[in-house]
C-alpha cells in the first residue's frame, strides 16, 4: 500500500454537533502531512479518531493497514502519538521515562537498553539521563516526548501541536528531528498553529468547520490562492474570503 492513512467520508458527531464532516483524504507513506485549522475546526477530534482513541460515527478510516473502527488496538500498536499536553512523567528520570514507554509500546526487553542508549546519543543528552523530567527546559521535554513517541519505530507518528510554547530556535531543532524521522520512512501527521511550520510539510490540509477546505503542497496552495504564505492562504479560507479548493468530502 502506498497510503499510510486513507479516510472515506469519515464523520464524528457529538449529539447534534458535527465535529468532523465527511473527511476524505489520503496520506502517503513517509510523507510529512500538515493538518491545519483554527481552534474548534475539528483537527484534534479527527486525529483522535485516526489514532483509534475515539470511534467514528460513520465513514471509514484505514491507518497503517487497519480499520480504526474494527481494529483500534492493531492501529495503536503501529503508531506513535504525542499530544499537545506534555505526556511524560515529571517525577521520573529521563531514562526511566524512556524505559517505561518502551515497555508500553511493546519493545522487547533485550532491545530497550540498546535503543535507549542510542536515543540519548542521538539527542546528545547522555549526561542528562538521570535528570528528573520535570526539571528539563520546555524544549528538551518536547524533544524527549517526540523521541519516546517514535522509540518503537512506528509506521506513523501523530503530533498534536508539538511545538507549542517553545522558542523559535527549539522549534527549528524539533523540525530537524521530524525530517530525520520522515527520512527513515515514518509518516508524520502533524497539527500546528504556527503557519511558518506548515511551509516545511510535503502537503498541508486546511480544515474549516469540520471539513477540508484545501489540500495541496504549500507551494501549489499559495499559487492557487495567489498569496505569499500559507498563513495568508489559511486566513483567506478560514474567513471565507476564498471558496474551498478541495471538494472530495
Amino acid at each position: 500500500m502506498d497510503n499510510a492513512i486513507t479516510t472515506e467520508s469519515l464523520t464524528k458527531r457529538f449529539g447534534t454537533f458535527t465535529a468532523v464532516d465527511r473527511l476524505t483524504i489520503e496520506v502517503k507513506r513517509g510523507e510529512i502531512f500538515g493538518f491545519l485549522g483554527a481552534n474548534g475546526a475539528g483537527k484534534t477530534t479527527a486525529m483522535r479518531v485516526l489514532c483509534g482513541l475515539s470511534k467514528p460515527t460513520s465513514g471509514r478510516a484505514i491507518v497503517a493497514g487497519h480499520d480504526v473502527a474494527a481494529r483500534p488496538d492493531s492501529v495503536k500498536r503501529r503508531i506513535g502519538y504525542m499530544s499537545q499536553r506534555f505526556s511524560l512523567y515529571g517525577e521520573l528520570k529521563v531514562w526511566e521515562n524512556i524505559r517505561l514507554y518502551a515497555g508500553i509500546y511493546g519493545t522487547p526487553s533485550a532491545r530497550i537498553k540498546e535503543r535507549s542508549d542510542a536515543l540519548l546519543r542521538e539527542l546528545d543528552f547522555e549526561e542528562g539521563r538521570d535528570k528528573l523530567v520535570r526539571d528539563l527546559p520546555p524544549g528538551w521535554k518536547q524533544k524527549l516526548a517526540f523521541s519516546v513517541a517514535i522509540f518503537h519505530e512506528p509506521e506513523i507518528v501523530f503530533l498534536d501541536e508539538p511545538t507549542g510554547g517553545v522558542d523559535p530556535v527549539t522549534r527549528r531543532q524539533f523540525w530537524e528531528l521530524i525530517y530525520r524521522t520522515a527520512g527513515r520512512g515514518i509518516t508524520v501527521f502533524v497539527t500546528t498553529h504556527y503557519m511558518d511550520e506548515a511551509e516545511y510539510c510535503d502537503r498541508v490540509s486546511i480544515m474549516v468547520d469540520g471539513r477540508i477546505a484545501a489540500l495541496d503542497s504549500p507551494r501549489a496552495l499559495k499559487e492557487r490562492l495567489r498569496v505569499a504564505t500559507v498563513d495568508d492562504a489559511f486566513k483567506m479560507l478560514a474567513r471565507g474570503d476564498a471558496s474551498p479548493l478541495y471538494t472530495n468530502n
